[in-house]
């Protein structure tokens, strides 16, 4: 079934449950309907427009379910979309949330979010006193329940990046680890096209002038415009993490590259000296004296092991071996 939930709430407390395709219940003050559904039909939504007096518009925008986040308004009620998040994997799927907002009522139409509202519910139904403000306090926390979800997430991929980066402190990065880099990367980019609609969103709630939002929740909508901004910066400064891990990892293979090729030009040098001598003596020249030389062969050896041992000893000093 569509309906997660559906109850009047009369002071703060949970009242009498709603049916979504009959009359509207009878409220009074502070009293408010507010209905939760999952992923409903057409047909499953047209009875609760026609109930509260919903626009078509935004009907249509809650059933397509490929929105960005936003607020409209319409007469005196309030229409709000807003993206969940959560991580399968290495890749970021969102949700959606579209919020009817009334001066006596509130209906949630969710899509593909893996957060249901139930302990949400839970949550304020044990604070009655907050929970009499008002649907628009119920809007508050919703919002809040879904960007307090976008901090899970940004931990959990900045925990993969900080292992990346060690491991490229000790080791080569391989194709694949890049790979995954450059796609952590793409999914941290697609999240702050997200974030920045959001932003707008909590925004607007904060400082325009809205119907059915009450001047003494706009302080709690602030908190949840802090949190966006938070979360902002710490997809940002991942990004910079990420760039800069591939940067170094860059920088530690050419170093290390730079190392073998000094390391191989020291020893070509060294074995260059042998190669030389032996060359010259090697060659088939009738009249080379030192062919004849007693000792000539002890001294050549001498004189290879001689410059050798120079060349290996200032190699090794300059820091090529």
């Amino acid at each position: 079934m569509p309906v997660i939930a559906s109850f009047v709430y009369r002071n703060g407390r949970r009242g009498e449950p709603l049916t979504v395709d009959g009359t509207p219940p009878l409220l009074e003050g502070h009293d408010f309907a507010w209905i939760g559904l999952h992923e409903p039909v057409p047909s499953e939504i047209e009875g609760l427009a026609a109930t509260y007096g919903l626009h078509q518009l935004a009907v249509e925008d809650a059933l397509k379910a490929h929105q960005v986040p936003k607020v409209e308004v319409y007469g005196d009620q309030l229409f709000v979309i807003a993206k969940t998040a959560h991580l399968e994997g290495d890749k970021i799927r969102y949700g959606e949330t579209a919020i009817f907002v009334g001066r006596q009522h509130i209906i949630t139409v969710r899509h593909g979010s893996a957060r249901a509202h139930t302990d949400l519910r839970s949550q304020l139904e044990a604070s009655p006193q907050l929970l009499s403000q008002g649907p628009d306090y119920v809007l508050h926390a919703i919002l809040d329940f879904i960007v307090d979800g976008y901090l899970p997430v940004v931990q959990e991929i900045e925990d993969k990046v900080l292992k990346m980066e060690k491991h490229m402190l000790a080791s080569f990065l391989e194709r694949e680890q890049i790979r995954r880099l450059f796609r952590l990367r793409r999914q941290l980019i697609l999240f702050g096209r997200i974030l920045g609609p959001m932003s707008d969103v909590t925004g607007k709630l904060v400082h325009l002038d809205l119907p059915c939002i009450d001047e003494n929740v706009r302080p709690f909508f602030r908190d949840v415009h802090d949190h966006v901004s938070r979360v902002e910066g710490m997809v940002g400064g991942l990004r910079e993490v990420i760039t800069s891990v591939f940067e170094a990892s860059n920088l530690l293979e050419q170093q290390r590259q730079g190392a073998i090729t000094r390391q191989l030009a020291a020893w070509a040098a060294i074995l260059a000296v042998p190669t030389a001598i032996a060359g010259i003596y090697g060659m088939n020249f009738e009249n080379m004296p030192e062919l004849s030389t007693r000792y000539g062969y002890y001294v050549v050896i001498a004189v290879i092991a001689a410059l050798c041992g120079i060349l290996y000893y200032r190699f090794k000093r300059t820091g090529w071996l």
